[in-house]
């Protein structure tokens, strides 16, 4: 880039998503293997973290659709695969005969914990060294307005949000 003043508005915003984008990657490949995850690929911890979150307990497939980075095909066989290990419960949704709802058992809260108290610990690892504790705070609170800007985030997704 030569100078701020000669970007225009439409290079600026392209190079400004390509870096947020490259970053994300890097960080998220650096945390996929970080040993956290020996026991649980990331996008399985993204399930039974999110459930965690669920304040009744329960959530429909739908919804946890709606909270995490997969395709429902592939959520879906993710989700059958943590119930056979034992880590996620499922039941027909009562008011919906097509509907599933969705919670950890015991045995996935349990292994959630532990591998979150790990994880979070790899963040700070990576973030730490490379922000201050401003600069984290701001680049939360850029990436939140950012986020805010796009409109509503399903019912659900809000209440889980911090």
């Amino acid at each position: 880039m030569t100078s701020e003043a000669k970007v225009s508005p439409v290079r600026l915003a392209a190079e400004t998503w390509e870096s947020l984008f490259r970053a994300q990657v890097a960080v998220m490949r650096k945390l996929q293997a970080a040993p956290a995850f020996r026991k649980l690929a990331l996008n399985e911890y993204d399930v039974i973290f999110t459930l965690s979150r669920c304040p009744s307990g329960w959530l429909r497939l739908n919804e946890l659709n709606d909270n995490v980075l997969l395709s429902q095909s592939s959520l879906s066989r993710l989700v059958e695969r943590l119930e056979k290990r034992g880590l996620v419960a499922r039941m027909p949704a009562p008011d919906d005969g097509r509907g599933v709802l969705l919670k950890l058992t015991p045995e996935g809260a349990a292994l959630q914990k532990e591998i979150g108290r790990e994880h979070v610990r790899d963040i700070s690892g990576l973030l730490g060294p490379a922000l201050t504790a401003a600069e984290q705070k701001e680049l939360k609170r850029l990436t939140d307005k950012l986020r805010n800007s796009l409109g509503p985030r399903p019912a659900q997704q809000r209440q889980l949000d911090p």
